[in-house]
């Protein structure tokens, strides 16, 4: 059998595990979250009361969370990209980065994203400005690491660029990453080069109507 994943093309976190899975050309079957499965988010919420996705099942394992489902590929089907080095010490770069993005780039975005669905009534500007506050800083951080390196944990492609791609991807539709931040623009262009990534991209075209800030013409 091949592992299953559940997941939708426009959600940034399937996106992460669909770079992941193309990077290594890994076979799996997907159950589409939307109403082409209606039932597919009906057994989601029954495995994983939460509701949050991806999901991976693998025979009777069940994987939650995104970079934790990347380490279960990278372990159980790898492929010839090493998505978390063995050397320990470069493991911890790896992950650091990963919670990176997780953490700083994507929730910040989201944040924003989420408050502009809410009723008018219930909108929060003090909680939208603290996290673009967030991202202009993670930016600079960002933007001086990324000076002298091509990927996020360096010359490797890794399960942090897998976190880095669509984080930046929808942060840069959320809040421009500015000119004054050369480095993590030059990144964020080659991550959209990337095939794996690209792959991702290109899935979810369809859906950009979706994005409730509006989807700039580009990319």
């Amino acid at each position: 059998m091949r592992p299953v994943l559940y997941s939708h093309p426009f959600s940034s976190y399937c996106q992460k595990v669909l770079t992941a899975l193309y990077e290594n050309g890994t076979d799996f079957d997907t159950r589409m979250l939307g109403p082409e499965d209606p039932s597919a988010y009906q057994d989601l919420c029954s495995m994983w009361p939460v509701k949050r996705f991806p999901i991976l099942i693998d025979g009777e394992k069940r994987v939650f969370e995104s970079s934790i489902v990347i380490e279960y590929l990278d372990q159980h089907y790898p492929g010839p990209v090493k998505l978390i080095p063995d050397d320990a010490d470069a493991a911890l770069d790896v992950r650091t980065m990963d919670r990176f993005f997780d953490n700083y780039i994507s929730t910040p975005q989201q944040k924003v994203v989420f408050n502009a669905i809410r009723p008018e009534e219930s909108r929060d500007p003090y909680g939208v400005q603290e996290a673009r506050d967030m991202l202009d800083a993670a930016y600079g951080w960002l933007d001086q690491r990324m000076a002298d390196r091509e990927w996020a944990a360096g010359e490797a492609f890794s399960l942090a660029d897998c976190a880095a791609a669509p984080a930046l991807f929808y942060a840069d539709w959320t809040h421009r990453i500015g000119e004054q931040f050369a480095h993590v623009r030059a990144y964020r262009k080659r991550l959209l080069a990337r095939p794996s990534f690209a792959r991702a991209v290109d899935e979810a075209r369809p859906y950009r109507s979706f994005f409730p800030l509006g989807a700039p013409d580009r990319d």
